[in-house]
Protein backbone atom coordinates (compact mmCIF):
# COMPACT_ATOMS: atom_id res chain seq x y z
CA UNK A 1 0.00 0.00 0.00
CA UNK A 2 1.69 2.52 -1.29
CA UNK A 3 0.90 5.76 0.98
CA UNK A 4 1.85 9.65 0.61
CA UNK A 5 1.34 12.72 3.67
CA UNK A 6 -0.05 16.59 2.12
CA UNK A 7 0.50 18.30 5.23
CA UNK A 8 1.52 21.76 5.96
CA UNK A 9 2.39 21.47 9.37
CA UNK A 10 6.18 19.69 9.71
CA UNK A 11 5.43 18.57 13.11
CA UNK A 12 2.03 16.82 11.80
CA UNK A 13 3.97 14.74 8.84
CA UNK A 14 6.95 13.65 11.46
CA UNK A 15 3.93 12.18 13.57
CA UNK A 16 2.24 10.69 10.67
CA UNK A 17 5.53 9.40 9.09
CA UNK A 18 6.72 7.78 12.74
CA UNK A 19 3.14 5.79 12.17
CA UNK A 20 3.01 4.59 9.30
CA UNK A 21 6.61 2.80 9.89
CA UNK A 22 4.82 0.77 12.71
CA UNK A 23 1.91 -0.11 10.14
CA UNK A 24 2.65 -3.43 8.54
CA UNK A 25 1.90 -3.25 4.63
CA UNK A 26 2.12 0.08 4.03
CA UNK A 27 5.00 1.76 2.86
CA UNK A 28 5.77 5.78 2.74
CA UNK A 29 7.31 7.05 -0.72
CA UNK A 30 6.77 11.23 -0.28
CA UNK A 31 5.56 14.04 1.91
CA UNK A 32 4.61 17.16 0.88
CA UNK A 33 3.76 20.61 2.69
CA UNK A 34 0.75 21.77 -0.20
CA UNK A 35 -1.47 20.50 -2.59
CA UNK A 36 -0.51 21.61 -5.58
CA UNK A 37 2.80 19.62 -4.99
CA UNK A 38 1.01 16.38 -4.15
CA UNK A 39 -1.03 16.98 -7.95
CA UNK A 40 1.74 17.30 -9.49
CA UNK A 41 3.34 13.72 -7.98
CA UNK A 42 -0.02 12.39 -8.46
CA UNK A 43 0.28 12.99 -12.36
CA UNK A 44 3.56 11.24 -12.62
CA UNK A 45 3.03 8.09 -9.70
CA UNK A 46 0.00 6.00 -8.57
CA UNK A 47 -0.40 5.70 -4.58
CA UNK A 48 -2.98 4.07 -2.97
CA UNK A 49 -3.81 6.43 0.07
CA UNK A 50 -3.58 9.91 0.72
CA UNK A 51 -3.25 11.41 4.41
CA UNK A 52 -4.93 14.35 3.50
CA UNK A 53 -4.43 17.79 5.84
CA UNK A 54 -7.73 20.03 5.33
CA UNK A 55 -6.57 23.19 6.38
CA UNK A 56 -3.60 24.05 4.07
CA UNK A 57 -3.06 27.41 2.66
CA UNK A 58 -4.14 28.15 -1.15
CA UNK A 59 -5.80 24.94 -1.47
CA UNK A 60 -7.57 23.17 1.29
CA UNK A 61 -7.48 19.11 1.23
CA UNK A 62 -11.03 18.94 0.81
CA UNK A 63 -10.94 21.21 -1.89
CA UNK A 64 -7.89 19.25 -3.46
CA UNK A 65 -9.68 16.22 -3.30
CA UNK A 66 -12.35 17.28 -6.02
CA UNK A 67 -9.80 18.59 -8.11
CA UNK A 68 -8.57 14.74 -8.75
CA UNK A 69 -10.82 12.65 -11.70
CA UNK A 70 -9.52 9.35 -10.26
CA UNK A 71 -8.58 9.81 -6.87
CA UNK A 72 -7.11 7.62 -4.19
CA UNK A 73 -8.18 6.11 -1.00
CA UNK A 74 -8.96 9.59 1.39
CA UNK A 75 -7.79 9.46 4.98
CA UNK A 76 -8.00 12.84 6.17
CA UNK A 77 -6.11 14.33 9.02
CA UNK A 78 -7.52 17.82 10.86
CA UNK A 79 -7.64 19.52 14.36
CA UNK A 80 -11.28 20.42 13.49
CA UNK A 81 -13.45 17.93 14.05
CA UNK A 82 -16.48 19.84 12.28
CA UNK A 83 -15.43 18.93 8.47
CA UNK A 84 -16.26 14.94 9.45
CA UNK A 85 -19.59 15.24 7.20
CA UNK A 86 -17.92 16.99 4.14
CA UNK A 87 -15.06 15.02 4.52
CA UNK A 88 -17.24 11.68 4.42
CA UNK A 89 -19.07 12.85 1.63
CA UNK A 90 -16.19 12.99 -0.47
CA UNK A 91 -16.24 9.05 0.54
CA UNK A 92 -13.09 9.79 2.79
CA UNK A 93 -12.32 6.31 4.28
CA UNK A 94 -11.71 7.69 7.50
CA UNK A 95 -11.07 10.94 9.35
CA UNK A 96 -9.04 11.29 11.93
CA UNK A 97 -8.25 14.55 14.41
CA UNK A 98 -5.09 15.28 15.71
CA UNK A 99 -3.25 15.36 17.72
CA UNK A 100 -3.68 11.76 15.99
CA UNK A 101 -2.81 8.52 18.09
CA UNK A 102 -1.17 5.84 16.97
CA UNK A 103 -4.48 3.51 18.16
CA UNK A 104 -6.59 5.46 16.08
CA UNK A 105 -3.83 5.74 13.12
CA UNK A 106 -4.15 1.65 13.26
CA UNK A 107 -7.61 1.30 12.96
CA UNK A 108 -8.27 3.77 10.54
CA UNK A 109 -5.18 1.80 7.92
CA UNK A 110 -7.31 -1.39 8.73
CA UNK A 111 -10.47 0.31 6.85
CA UNK A 112 -7.95 1.50 4.52
CA UNK A 113 -6.87 -2.20 3.64
CA UNK A 114 -10.40 -3.68 3.93
CA UNK A 115 -11.24 -1.26 1.68
CA UNK A 116 -9.18 -1.73 -1.13
CA UNK A 117 -9.58 -5.51 -1.01
CA UNK A 118 -6.35 -6.52 -3.08
CA UNK A 119 -4.18 -7.86 -0.46
CA UNK A 120 -2.48 -11.03 -1.74
CA UNK A 121 -2.26 -12.63 1.88
CA UNK A 122 -6.08 -11.85 2.25
CA UNK A 123 -6.93 -13.45 -1.12
CA UNK A 124 -4.43 -16.73 -0.50
CA UNK A 125 -6.08 -17.40 3.15
CA UNK A 126 -10.04 -16.54 1.71
CA UNK A 127 -10.66 -20.00 0.91
CA UNK A 128 -8.51 -21.97 3.38
CA UNK A 129 -10.18 -23.68 6.35
CA UNK A 130 -9.93 -26.66 8.80
CA UNK A 131 -12.22 -29.05 10.53
CA UNK A 132 -12.41 -29.05 13.86
CA UNK A 133 -15.03 -31.51 16.00
CA UNK A 134 -17.83 -30.40 18.43
CA UNK A 135 -21.23 -30.92 19.58
CA UNK A 136 -20.59 -34.25 18.04
CA UNK A 137 -20.43 -33.04 14.46
CA UNK A 138 -17.09 -32.03 12.36
CA UNK A 139 -17.64 -28.27 11.95
CA UNK A 140 -15.81 -26.07 8.92
CA UNK A 141 -14.33 -23.17 10.12
CA UNK A 142 -12.37 -20.39 7.86
CA UNK A 143 -9.39 -19.21 9.18
CA UNK A 144 -9.98 -15.58 7.91
CA UNK A 145 -12.73 -15.82 10.11
CA UNK A 146 -10.92 -16.58 13.40
CA UNK A 147 -10.02 -13.72 15.75
CA UNK A 148 -8.37 -15.46 18.17
CA UNK A 149 -8.20 -18.94 20.17
CA UNK A 150 -8.31 -19.43 23.87
CA UNK A 151 -6.73 -22.67 25.51
CA UNK A 152 -8.43 -24.18 28.77
CA UNK A 153 -6.69 -27.65 29.68
CA UNK A 154 -7.75 -29.80 27.52
CA UNK A 155 -10.31 -27.75 25.15
CA UNK A 156 -9.97 -24.67 22.97
CA UNK A 157 -12.41 -21.94 22.43
CA UNK A 158 -11.74 -20.76 18.70
CA UNK A 159 -14.02 -17.04 18.74
CA UNK A 160 -15.31 -16.11 15.39
CA UNK A 161 -17.21 -12.93 14.80
CA UNK A 162 -21.02 -13.52 15.78
CA UNK A 163 -19.75 -17.30 17.00
CA UNK A 164 -17.63 -19.67 20.16
CA UNK A 165 -16.47 -23.17 19.08
CA UNK A 166 -15.57 -25.19 22.07
CA UNK A 167 -13.34 -28.19 20.67
CA UNK A 168 -12.14 -31.24 22.96
CA UNK A 169 -8.04 -30.84 21.89
CA UNK A 170 -5.18 -29.25 22.90
CA UNK A 171 -3.44 -25.50 21.84
CA UNK A 172 -0.44 -27.71 20.46
CA UNK A 173 -3.02 -29.46 17.97
CA UNK A 174 -4.82 -26.73 16.92
CA UNK A 175 -1.81 -24.03 16.00
CA UNK A 176 -0.62 -26.72 13.94
CA UNK A 177 -3.15 -26.80 11.33
CA UNK A 178 -2.72 -22.52 11.37
CA UNK A 179 -1.12 -21.44 8.38
CA UNK A 180 1.81 -19.37 10.52
CA UNK A 181 1.16 -15.98 8.21
CA UNK A 182 -2.02 -15.29 9.81
CA UNK A 183 -1.91 -16.61 13.15
CA UNK A 184 0.80 -16.32 16.34
CA UNK A 185 0.54 -17.21 19.87
CA UNK A 186 1.00 -14.00 22.30
CA UNK A 187 0.27 -15.96 25.80
CA UNK A 188 0.50 -19.18 26.90
CA UNK A 189 -3.31 -19.35 26.91
CA UNK A 190 -3.80 -17.07 23.54
CA UNK A 191 -2.96 -17.70 19.96
CA UNK A 192 -4.60 -14.70 17.50
CA UNK A 193 -5.60 -13.76 14.18
CA UNK A 194 -2.75 -10.72 12.79
CA UNK A 195 -5.04 -9.55 10.41
CA UNK A 196 -7.75 -8.88 13.35
CA UNK A 197 -5.34 -6.65 15.33
CA UNK A 198 -6.64 -3.32 15.89
CA UNK A 199 -4.23 -2.22 18.25
CA UNK A 200 -0.97 -3.05 20.49
CA UNK A 201 -0.29 -0.84 23.70
CA UNK A 202 1.55 -2.31 26.66
CA UNK A 203 0.90 -5.57 27.21
CA UNK A 204 -2.17 -6.15 25.50
CA UNK A 205 -3.07 -6.49 21.98
CA UNK A 206 -7.34 -5.19 21.29
CA UNK A 207 -9.76 -6.46 18.60
CA UNK A 208 -12.83 -5.20 17.92
CA UNK A 209 -15.23 -8.05 17.31
CA UNK A 210 -18.57 -6.81 16.23
CA UNK A 211 -20.30 -4.46 18.19
CA UNK A 212 -17.88 -5.41 21.18
CA UNK A 213 -13.68 -4.91 22.17
CA UNK A 214 -11.55 -7.59 23.50
CA UNK A 215 -8.13 -7.06 25.16
CA UNK A 216 -5.97 -10.29 25.17
CA UNK A 217 -3.09 -10.17 27.12
CA UNK A 218 1.05 -10.28 25.89
CA UNK A 219 2.86 -12.96 27.83
CA UNK A 220 6.10 -11.34 28.54
CA UNK A 221 8.06 -14.43 26.69
CA UNK A 222 5.87 -13.70 23.04
CA UNK A 223 6.24 -9.67 23.49
CA UNK A 224 9.17 -9.74 21.59
CA UNK A 225 8.36 -11.60 18.79
CA UNK A 226 5.08 -9.64 17.79
CA UNK A 227 6.73 -6.35 18.31
CA UNK A 228 9.16 -7.59 15.81
CA UNK A 229 6.41 -8.66 13.26
CA UNK A 230 4.75 -5.20 13.49
CA UNK A 231 8.07 -3.55 13.07
CA UNK A 232 9.07 -5.68 10.49
CA UNK A 233 5.68 -4.97 8.18
CA UNK A 234 4.98 -8.57 8.59
CA UNK A 235 1.70 -8.79 10.07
Amino acid sequence: MNVIIVDDEPLAREVLEAHLENVPGAEHIASFANAMEAGEFLREEKVDLILLDIHMPALSGLEFVKTLSEAPKIVFTTAYPKYAVEGFELNAVDYLVKPVSFERFYKAMQKVKNSLGNYEENQDTEEEYTYVKADKKLQKVFFKDIYYIEGLKDYVIIKLKDERIVTLQTMKSLSSKLPERLFRRIHRSYIINLDHIDAVYGNVVEMEIGKDEKHIPIGKNYREELLELINKHKL
